[in-house]
């Protein structure tokens, strides 16, 4: 990830950001670009922002726009096998990359690429986050991995699940609230079929005493 200032403006939340959907791609999406950006904020604004209180404007751009996040969709990956991710610019802005080959090679949605690295890239732009779990295990913050290979159609297209708040909170009980949009799943920290994680393990806490 790339460890640039990260920008004050950029993470706050009393701002709502604005995210310049940038098709540098040359193979076919799968999906009409001009439809994409439209699904995925309305996908944005009915289905996952009432949920994680993250709104943003999505604007389709040719390039990289001052002071704007931006999600861009190329070819190929920059990263071995990755459909896509989220990281920061140099300039500490947050960044979305969607890599279509990779995505089309494993029969995924390039639509589906798309808004996980948008729910992923709004709930964590940073890209820094962990939850704590059981067993020593720490989470990474990531709302969509979980339930990748599940999805809804909004407006004829596709868009992923995602986890709701309560499937980080390790003090819940099973089926005692809704854990992510689809309710698939039934308790915090549970992995789909198809779903992953990425954790670390600490046998235990220490404090860190100023002076």
């Amino acid at each position: 990830m790339a460890r640039a200032k990260m920008s004050r403006i950029a993470f706050s939340r009393k701002a709502i950001p604005t995210i310049a959907c940038i098709n540098k791609a040359k193979m076919d999406l799968g999906v009409d670009f001009d439809r994409l950006i439209p699904a995925l904020q309305t996908f944005l604004d009915d289905c996952f922002a009432p949920i994680w209180g993250t709104p943003a404007k999505l604007v389709k751009a040719t390039k990289p726009r001052h002071g704007d996040w931006t999600m861009v969709f190329l070819d190929r990956p920059d990263a071995p096998d990755a459909e896509g991710y989220h990281d920061i610019t140099y300039r500490g802005l947050p960044l979305g990359k969607v890599f279509i080959k990779p995505t089309l090679d494993n029969k995924d949605k390039v639509s589906v690429t798309a808004c996980h690295e948008l729910c992923e890239t709004m709930v964590d732009p940073a890209a820094n986050l962990w939850a704590i779990g059981d067993r020593g295990l720490v989470w990474a913050y990531e709302v969509c991995d979980a339930v990748e290979e599940e999805e809804f159609l909004l407006d004829g297209i596709s868009m992923s699940d995602f986890v709701y708040p309560a499937y980080f909170e390790a003090f819940r009980k099973p089926k005692s609230t809704q854990f992510d949009y689809l309710n698939k799943l039934t308790r915090p920290f549970q992995l789909l079929k198809g779903g992953y994680g990425e954790v670390r393990h600490t046998r235990r806490d220490k404090d860190v005493i100023f002076g």
